[in-house]
């Protein structure tokens, strides 16, 4: 994801817009993991668990309580889904990205790259 945002700006002070919504991501699922290890079959662990961008953080908290092996494994399946998704998107937006040179681009600019064939 960070390297998505990269190839699509210019210069470092661009970065800020794009990154503070991932980095909001991590601190979430930082905080749904801490909040795990009170309450490891709480609605908030269980459903952090499932989310890609949390799962790792929150299931490594969670599995030394003992969980089912369902929950497990359609944690991962969504994982891995998000992550081949994510490699595709970035994928579209680099090449478009590292040709738009000197352009500020904006999140709609980038949902359009990302329909470029």
């Amino acid at each position: 994801i960070f390297a998505m945002f990269a190839s699509a700006v210019d210069s470092e002070e661009d970065t800020s817009q794009f990154l503070t919504p991932v980095t909001l991501l991590i601190m979430f699922a930082f905080f749904a993991g801490f909040y795990s290890v009170n309450n490891p079959d709480g609605p908030l662990a269980f459903w952090a668990s499932l989310i890609p961008f949390s799962s790792p953080i929150v299931m490594m908290v969670r599995i030394p309580f003992g969980i089912p092996l369902w929950e497990k494994i359609l944690s991962l399946l969504l994982l891995y889904g998000t992550f081949i998704l994510i490699s595709v998107v970035a994928a579209k937006i680099y090449r478009v990205g590292i040709l738009m040179y000197g352009k500020k681009p904006s999140l709609k600019e980038m949902f359009k790259w990302m329909r470029y064939k």
